[in-house]
């Protein structure tokens, strides 16, 4: 497996085009591999990470290693920054049960229900942060770990996770119009099963995974003072 970052230029007006459209997106981050077919190891998973209105980072995970030139070309930084991709498999192999990591994850955020209208249940996305963060807390047990707790400004432990960003998807796919509710959480998890951990940094978490979401990223949780 791989973990790819590659920085994109919102200023640029085929990155806007992009960027509003994430069945366009999926499309042109699969154009980057010459068989993005899912393996043994894992699928492709692309997340998309806005920190300002002029900074945009695409980050993917994949079983082989991407060519983004004619992203980079479209819609990045051709004459100052590409891509990197390091190696995956060395952080998936130092997993262990009761590590502590910081995390950041874009879901899907719906569940299953049905409206008067309907003949059949349908994901319904939430809409409050609480059922937001629920739905995640919901998913972390089979995933292989739990939310961490923090003290921090608090008496009693809370769990240690925010919801940073929110927003609704809609694009048009087959003639139907597609609606993809997600929400982005950032935190402090705990392993708790390792193969189970492991499956979800490969494989993802939740649905709309062609659709950037459910790339689970991990990271080693800053000092404390």
């Amino acid at each position: 497996m791989f973990l790819t970052k590659m920085p994109l230029n919102p200023r640029r007006r085929a990155a806007r085009n992009l960027l509003a459209s994430p069945q366009a997106l999926h499309a042109a981050v699969l154009a980057g591999f010459s068989d993005p077919s899912p393996s043994d190891e894992g699928r492709v998973l692309w997340r998309l990470d806005t920190y300002d209105q002029h900074r945009v980072v695409l980050f993917t995970a994949s079983p082989g290693k991407p060519d983004f030139t004619h992203l980079v070309e479209q819609v990045g930084w051709p004459t100052t920054e590409a891509w990197d991709t390091r190696p995956y498999d060395g952080l998936l192999e130092s997993l262990r049960l009761g590590q502590q990591w910081q995390f950041r994850l874009t879901g899907n955020t719906v569940h299953s229900g049905r409206r008067e209208s309907w003949s059949d249940t349908k994901p319904i996305g939430h809409v409050t942060v609480d059922q937001q963060q629920r739905w995640l807390r919901d998913r972390a047990q089979r995933c292989g770990f739990r939310i961490a707790e923090t003290t921090a400004g608090v008496e009693e432990p809370v769990p240690d996770c925010r919801v940073v960003e929110r927003g609704t998807r809609r694009f048009n796919r087959q003639g139907a119009r597609v609606t993809i509710a997600t929400a982005t959480f950032e935190g402090r998890l705990e392993i708790t099963d390792v193969p189970a951990f492991r499956q979800s940094l490969t494989f993802g978490i939740g649905r709309a995974k062609a659709y950037g979401c459910g790339l689970l990223t991990i990271a080693k949780p800053a000092a404390r003072a």
